[in-house]
């Protein structure tokens, strides 16, 4: 089934809604428009960027991003996204910022120490380890904390950021890496500002590993005037950290503790290069979907350590959220959705036509990439996926619309390609809705968008609708399906349940188990190439739960999944003219998910349970 919203102009894939003459001072919501960006970036000065060989720039990065040409530092080829960005942030590391190229300077003191020996030497890998097992045992290298040099370079990283500045055409954000990586498990946050003079001073786990004290940090520059947010990433290698149900203090997560997480982190990322954060198969075994770009297995710099799954991957990390919800009255973890890159080259390369690597020397050629001896943080290069991308709904291409558009949790993350999303939730929205010309006024003025608790359930409604939209990306494959996944907790256990809302080519569910039919494959290994003769390029459906139970909590988000396209490596196994490396998928299906819609019922309707999330669960 496929909808069309009315009262949109499409152009070449894109599509945007004229101003209503006479408008007031007061952006209409329904004029918003999609503005993709990246959110998680680093260039030469992250001290493993440049331990990997990237002597790329942040000028480089916003180059790049705005759809220049650039010129790869480790291999000396072009590089250039087919389709630019509208927004992007350099996020590089806070540890040992901009300390690193003294390494290699004939001048400088630090010449002749450890790290630059092994650097000069071709041995980046080895850097890399010294480095990030300092911050592992936050035992920082003494020689690489000169806090002169580190000041200067986040003030060249901030005026950066306000060169490439260009309001209503391009938006940079200000913005840092917070590493803390306490024994190798992994509770990275970037960190953004919304102004355009920035903070003095960044705060790195040298400072705190403990993201309260992040907070606090956060907290004391919004004191001083810059407004920010911080966005947790790569929790699938937190080793159960990322998503804990007690504080770093291994006390109880508290209602105070729990409305500063949602104060200082509105967002989390879902998926980048080092794999994808939604789900894990052990942990959603019923869901065909979620054995996606899960490759990226070990903790960062830990030597093969395989990390944890609990607690480590976002969707039950949103369930237990509503059940937090249920008995202490506020929600840790209620993060709208991000994706990005964390590519350590200086550009997002995510297109997987147009993938060259995302750690400099470690993955810079098809050989290196496709070949088994190659390591980046205990990772062979196949294990890597693209970039994602974030997508958000934004009244205009500046710092404050973006911004705001995240803080609110108007933003959906991709699995790379632009596809573009929409979901409204409400009580009693109707196809009529949908197929009407102003289909996105009613879903502001009936209803609420992603990223937002559900209004009150109105008497006599019998379950939430939701109102959803789905576009593909011009230049990746056709869409397959639409689906909802909904999490809720039922006394003290968790439960999750994936359906599919709307799908391509007239595909009927199996009449006893319900299961609707793969899409098909039309992708040529031989090739690398696919057609787009199934799926659809658009689709669009209301939904209302048929299982909705008004006195439990309830989490929903949206998921849009694509029809099969070559992977990057298959492209690269086809330009060498080689065998795809046996377990890697010759195709996957890319995706796109929404921000969270939460469900909270009426208190008169709970029976409060004496439970905390995390410690009992179960799958249906």
């Amino acid at each position: 089934m496929m909808l069309k919203p009315l009262g949109l102009a499409v152009f070449a894939g894109f599509w945007f809604i004229a101003p209503a003459a006479g408008q007031d001072s007061t952006p209409d919501p329904a004029l918003r428009q999609v503005y993709f960006g990246e959110q998680h970036l680093h260039t030469m000065n992250s001290p493993d960027a440049f331990s990997f060989g990237t002597r790329n720039t942040p000028d480089e990065a916003y180059r790049f991003c705005k759809g220049e040409a650039i010129t790869k530092s480790t291999t000396g080829e072009v590089v250039q996204k087919s389709t630019p960005y509208d927004w992007c942030a350099v996020t590089d590391h806070a540890e040992y910022l901009g300390m690193m190229p003294l390494l290699l300077d004939e001048n400088s003191p630090l010449r002749d120490t450890p790290i630059s020996r092994l650097i000069a030497g071709g041995e980046g890998e080895a850097a890399f380890q010294q480095i990030i097992t300092s911050a592992s045992v936050n035992d920082p290298l003494t020689y690489l904390t000169d806090p002169t040099v580190m000041s200067q370079v986040w003030e060249e990283q901030k005026a950066a950021a306000n060169r490439h500045y260009e309001p209503g055409t391009f938006t940079t954000l200000i913005a840092f890496e917070w590493s803390s990586q306490p024994m190798s498990q992994n509770l990275h946050h970037n960190v953004f500002f919304r102004d355009s003079a920035g903070p003095d001073a960044i705060f790195s786990s040298f400072n705190s590993t403990k993201r309260e004290d992040l907070w606090t940090y956060q907290e004391v520059q919004r004191a001083m005037g810059h407004e920010n947010f911080s966005i947790p990433h790569n929790a699938n290698v937190s080793n159960s950290l990322m998503y804990a149900t007690t504080t770093s203090y291994g006390t109880p997560i508290d209602k105070g503790w729990a409305e500063r997480s949602n104060r200082n982190t509105p967002a989390t990322e879902i998926v980048q290069t080092k794999g994808a954060s939604e789900t894990h198969p052990a942990l959603s075994p019923k869901d065909e979907f979620a054995n996606f770009e899960m490759g990226f297995k070990h903790l960062l710099g830990s030597g093969g350590v395989l990390g944890k799954i609990d607690n480590s991957f976002v969707r039950r990390a949103l369930i237990d959220g509503v059940g937090f919800q249920e008995m202490i009255g506020a929600n840790p973890f209620k993060y709208g959705i991000v994706s990005g890159g964390d590519t350590h080259n200086a550009f997002p390369d995510n297109e997987e036509f147009n993938y060259t690597g995302v750690h400099g020397n470690t993955d810079k050629t098809p050989e290196i990439r496709l070949g088994s001896t190659g390591s980046v943080a205990g990772e062979a290069p196949i294990a890597f996926g693209t970039p994602g991308a974030t997508g958000v709904w934004a009244d205009e291409n500046t710092r404050e619309g973006i911004f705001d558009a995240i803080v609110r949790k108007e933003t959906f993350g991709t699995s790379g390609p632009l596809i573009r999303l929409r979901a409204f939730g409400g009580w009693s929205f109707t196809a009529d809705d949908l197929q009407s010309d102003d289909w996105v006024s009613r879903g502001y003025s009936n209803g609420v968008h992603m990223g937002l608790d559900l209004p009150a359930m109105p008497d006599g409604a019998s379950a939430p609708t939701f109102m959803i939209w789905a576009m593909k990306d011009p230049e990746s494959g056709n869409l397959d399906r639409i689906q909802v996944v909904k999490g809720w907790y039922r006394d003290g256990h968790a439960f999750e349940q994936v359906y599919d809302v709307v799908w391509s080519d007239n595909r009927t569910p199996d009449a006893t188990t319900g299961v609707l039919p793969p899409v098909g494959n039309t992708v040529d290994a031989s090739t690398a190439t696919y057609t787009n003769s199934i799926g659809d390029s658009q689709l669009s459906a209301v939904w209302s739960d048929p299982d909705f139970d008004p006195s439990q909590h309830a989490v929903y988000y949206v998921r849009v999944i694509e029809i099969p396209t070559p992977r990057w490596s298959t492209f690269d196994a086809v330009q060498l003219g080689v065998a795809i490396p046996d377990g890697t998928p010759v195709s996957i299906q890319e995706r796109a998910w929404s921000s969270p819609f939460w469900y909270t019922p009426d208190p008169s309707l709970v029976n409060r349970r004496d439970y905390y999330p995390g410690l009992q669960k179960k799958l249906p």
